[in-house]
């Protein structure tokens, strides 16, 4: 058989590989790569110094940190010279982003693709390959015991655990979770039924094409200890559905290189476990009947040429692993030899064996002309073993052989026959006593109760299950009981810092009416945990630690996680009585890490803003210009993706104006002023000196477009900014409405009579829900916030009492900046038209009516929310089309009441216009007038409602009390949002 399947991706000589691993198999592919006449680099970390594999490459480059077997950047520029980067087995040999990272630097990667590792690594989306193709899957159904739960990436036993009562489900996931990370880099598990009393059979694959199997269910503690190649007791007909579906894995997933697919046997059937995509520890068994060398195969594929791997199908092959039990210094290691024996191995005399790593001292391989023989060799070469220094596995492994493990299940063995005392973690030895042994680990030390004789030393290093005394029972950790009410020092320390309580200056705040951060705060969110409540002010060369805690709690910001209306938001308020609630060093910190929980998370803002703007007093932070920073950025770019609301009492000025003018909605106290600059900065720049409440007052912010709600105290800021939370957070739950019949009568009869579009939005609306905003400016249009059977709706509305419901420059800004809103967060646009159009003339002109005018076309023909039109009555020219997003035909619906009237433009005016001479012609006046009249009369039947429908440019007229009824079932619900943004950012304007 010539090579198999594979992807020549590499015609160029390997001049010099990096391996990227340890230990044994580090020791393996440098061998392999030098009997190929390719230079080789290692990498090793600070504790691997000594390893067998730092010394066989031609250049070793040292690794630091606590993991650096997994530091991708670290690994890559130890490649500097490399032409390809071979990963070895666990680290991270199936980790897609180190292949992609590899390929991005030019280097081949001795293995499958960074697609097929993402496949294939991912065992949740390998099962469901194989189920696509019909492979038998093994699939927990839910509350089914028993389970193993495993984890999606890696292989070795690692990340695996059985469990048969449901209330040990969480821990095991956790334990699982853990031990996966810190073995592959992914924590991610699942759960497979528990099959018990099953063969676990793998075959091996070059590219596409399997070449032979082996038999690993001699297992203990889920990590392999004896293989056989082949697989003995396999029917022919099972043998070969087994490969079969291995390489129709291999097809399907476009594999190269060499894999593993390993399945669960049972009498005549099989399910699929996993693949392995990569070189496994187990490799050797089949190499030793296959006369494949699956090493130098990686490499000369990965090199591009063509590889013969027929397998000579020669014997059988046994496969024992010699593991540590425990750290030390091997001071003997003599390997067995003779013939048909290999042992593969980094350790030698002298080598210093930690217990960091994988517990994989050596592998002894022996062949067979059968069996038997090869079962005999192994049992012999096995009392050869000889290994003093540590502790290891070697008795258990010959006891485990003078048994038939022919034809034997996973769960054949059960535990290694080592009578005493076992550690229940890894760990370092501290102390030891006559009744007890203390493990550091992690830093942290813990208490094992013993007996008998210890048989570990202070620096001993102990693997997890290792011997430490020689007495009966389980060893057990000290047990301290405890009373739950007891407050210990460290505890009152942190709760003394945590009373944030300052009686004089919230009575100062009661006084003036007003609230403390904290109350506001707290009368917004049901809950609340705050971030960085133990921050000062960066003042420590200026003030004692005692002051700062007393006068700058929080560095004057309140900010944290709550709930509102029970979904979670950012909440945060400025402390006016800490420094005048200006913005320090640590609260600007405070600031970016909850913009940036803010935007991971999708979590609307409130931001209480009153303040003073920068801080000029911080003294422990380096700072020339303090442009560099980034809060202004961090929340102007949440513009669109989340709410923003900004609620101000008192006075705000400079950057604390910046960020209030950031928000979506202004919510301002009776009494706020908010300016760009504060009197210092005023009189600073030479304009003059003012007093704070001179500057940008509510009787100039209002009706400029600056404020959207003005509300009488701080207690109704937190209830409006409530509510307005509220319209995005989905719908109503309860809700009731008014007669519905009271719209029938809202459009006075008299055409030229005004009437209040407010009425009939209170009517229209479910009770209580209507939320006006920027009702004192652009106020020919009402922009609100509604609810309709609950639905949230955005809800636009001309004024017939203003300009007559004409859409003046101011008007028009405020709709786009509305219909921005409704797009952003997915609320659709209900529209009352009764407008006789744009307005127009030379002082409309200057106010530059020919921009801001189209900007609300503009905004509403790309809006992509549902849009629902009613006219009430005037539907005249260009306004009607902004009112209608463009068109008649755009909205989802486009009906009217029966007042309604359409046409290009004003009645009244076309008839001037348009019978101007005609007019004129007659002498009389009173004539002229009742012509004029008769004329405006047939105009108005030409262009009434019932007309227009005639024709189909809309499409009914109703009954208004049906209204809420069109708008319930024509409008359609908006799409749910994605992450993140549909609009690149909200109009402040």
């Amino acid at each position: 058989m010539r090579s198999p399947s594979h992807t020549k991706r590499s015609l160029r000589r390997i001049a010099v590989l990096l391996v990227a691993n340890r230990g044994e198999v580090a020791v393996r592919v440098l061998r392999a790569a030098a009997d190929l006449g390719i230079r080789t680099v290692a990498v090793y970390a600070e504790d691997d110094a000594s390893s067998l594999h730092v010394s066989l490459a031609d250049r070793a480059v040292p690794l630091r940190g606590d993991s650096p077997y997994l530091d991708i950047a670290q690994i890559l520029d130890a490649s500097e010279g490399c032409r390809a980067v071979h990963p070895g087995w666990g680290f991270l040999s199936e980790n897609a982003e180190f292949a992609r990272a590899c390929s991005g630097r030019g280097l081949t990667f001795v293995g499958p693709s960074a697609d097929v590792l993402e496949l294939l690594g991912d065992k949740r989306r390998a099962r469901d390959l194989a189920a696509s193709l019909g492979i038998p899957v093994l699939r927990a159904a839910p509350g089914e015991f028993p389970v193993m739960v495993k984890a999606v990436a890696g292989g070795g036993g690692k990340g695996m655990r059985e469990v048969f009562r449901p209330e040990d489900l969480d821990a095991a996931v956790e334990a699982c979770r853990a031990e996966a990370l810190a073995a592959f880099g992914v924590g991610d598990v699942y759960l497979e039924p528990l099959l018990p009393s099953a063969r676990h059979v793998e075959v091996q694959l070059v590219g596409t094409t399997a070449i032979g199997d082996r038999d690993c269910s001699l297992q203990l503690r889920h990590q392999k200890v004896v293989e056989i190649a082949p697989a003995p007791l396999l029917e022919p007909p099972l043998r070969t559905a087994l490969w079969e579906a291995a390489e129709s894995l291999a097809s399907a997933a476009g594999y190269t290189g060499v894999g593993t697919v390993e399945f669960l046997v049972s009498g005549d059937s099989f399910a699929f476990l996993e693949v392995n995509p990569r070189l496994q520890v187990e490799h050797t068994v089949t190499e030793m009947v296959s006369g494949v060398d699956l090493v130098r195969t990686q490499l000369l594929l990965a090199w591009g040429r063509e590889v013969d791997c027929t397998p000579l199908g020669r014997g059988s092959a046994v496969q024992v692993r010699v593991n540590q039990t425990s750290g030390g210094t091997l001071s003997a290691f003599q390997v067995p030899s003779g013939p048909g024996v290999r042992v593969d191995t980094h350790g030698y005399p002298g080598y210093r064996v930690g217990t960091r790593y994988d517990g994989l001292l050596a592998k002894l391989v022996v062949h067979g002309e059968d069996l038997d023989v090869a079962l005999n060799r192994a049992r012999r070469a096995l009392g050869e073993f000889r290994i003093e220094g540590v502790s290891t596995n070697l008795a258990f492994l010959r006891s485990l052989l003078a048994q038939d493990v022919v034809g034997a299940t996973t769960d054949f063995v059960t535990e290694e026959p080592v009578a005493g005392q076992r550690a229940p973690l890894a760990g370092t030895v501290v102390a030891v006593s006559a009744d007890s042994v203390v493990l550091e680990a992690m830093k942290m030390q813990h208490v094992v109760r013993v007996s008998g004789e210890v048989l570990v030393s202070v620096g001993d290093t102990v693997a997890e299950g290792q011997v430490l005394a020689s007495g009966g029972g389980e060893s057990t950790e000290d047990v301290v009981e405890v009373d739950p009410a007891l407050v210990r020092p460290d505890l009152a320390e942190v709760l003394a810092r945590h009373d944030f309580s300052r009686p004089e200056a919230a009575a100062k705040r009661h006084a003036r009416g007003g609230r403390t951060a904290r109350e506001n705060i707290e009368d917004l969110c049901s809950s609340f945990v705050e971030y960085g409540g133990l921050a000062l002010a960066a003042q420590r060369q200026r003030r004692s630690l005692d002051e700062l805690i007393e006068r700058t709690p929080a560095d004057g910001l309140v900010a944290g996680i709550g709930v509102v209306n029970g979904r979670r938001i950012v909440a945060m308020s400025y402390d006016y009585a800490v420094l005048a609630g200006t913005q320090g060093v640590r609260n600007h910190q405070k600031k970016d890490r909850l913009f940036a929980l803010a935007r991971q998370e999708d979590l609307p803002v409130v931001l209480f803003a009153e303040g003073g703007g920068g801080r000029p007093g911080d003294t422990d932070h380096p700072v020339v210009s303090g442009l560099d920073c980034g809060s202004f950025h961090a929340f102007a770019r949440l513009s669109g993706q989340v709410p923003l609301v900004g609620v101000v009492a008192g006075r705000c000025f400079a950057g604390n104006a910046v960020l209030l003018g950031t928000c979506d909605v202004i919510i301002a106290v009776e009494g706020a002023n908010i300016g760009m600059g504060g009197p210092a900065m005023i009189e600073g720049g030479g304009l003059g000196v003012f007093r704070p409440e001179e500057i940008g007052p509510l009787d100039v912010q209002v009706p400029n477009g600056v404020v959207d709600v003005v509300v009488g105290s701080e207690e109704e800021a937190v209830a409006v900014a409530r509510k307005y939370l509220s319209y995005f957070q989905g719908p109503a739950e309860s809700w009731e409405t008014a007669d519905q019949r009271l719209l029938r009568h809202a459009v006075p009869e008299n055409r030229l009579r005004a009437y209040d579009v407010r009425h009939v939005i209170t009517t229209l609306a479910d009770t209580g829900s209507v939320l006006e905003l920027r009702g004192g400016f652009g106020r020919g249009i009402v922009t609100a916030l509604i609810r309709v059977e609950g639905r949230p709706i955005a809800l636009i509305a001309n004024d017939p009492r203003v300009l007559g419901g004409a859409i003046d420059a101011d008007a028009a800004d405020k709709c786009a900046r509305f219909l921005q809103l409704a797009d952003a967060f997915g609320l659709p646009v209900v529209s009352l038209c009764d407008t006789p159009g744009f307005m127009v003339g030379p002082d409309a002109e200057r106010t530059a009516t020919v921009r801001h005018l189209t900007r609300m076309v503009v905004t509403g023909a790309n809006i992509t929310v549902p849009f629902g039109l009613v006219v009430l009555r005037k539907a005249y020219g260009l306004g009607a089309q902004a009112m209608a997003a463009g068109s008649l035909k755009v909205p989802q619906f486009a009906i009217s009441w029966p007042t309604g009237e359409f046409g290009p433009m004003g009645l009244e005016g076309a008839i001037k216009l348009g019978f101007k001479k005609e007019l004129e012609a007659i002498a009389d006046p009173g004539e002229r007038k009742q012509r004029y009249d008769q004329m405006v009369a047939m105009a108005y039947e030409h262009g009434k409602a019932l007309n227009v429908a005639s024709v189909f440019e809309i499409d009914d007229v109703i009954d208004p009390a049906d209204t809420r009824r069109w708008i319930a079932t024509a409008l359609a619900p908006a799409p749910s949002l994605p992450p993140g943004k549909k609009r690149p950012f909200i109009d402040t304007w």
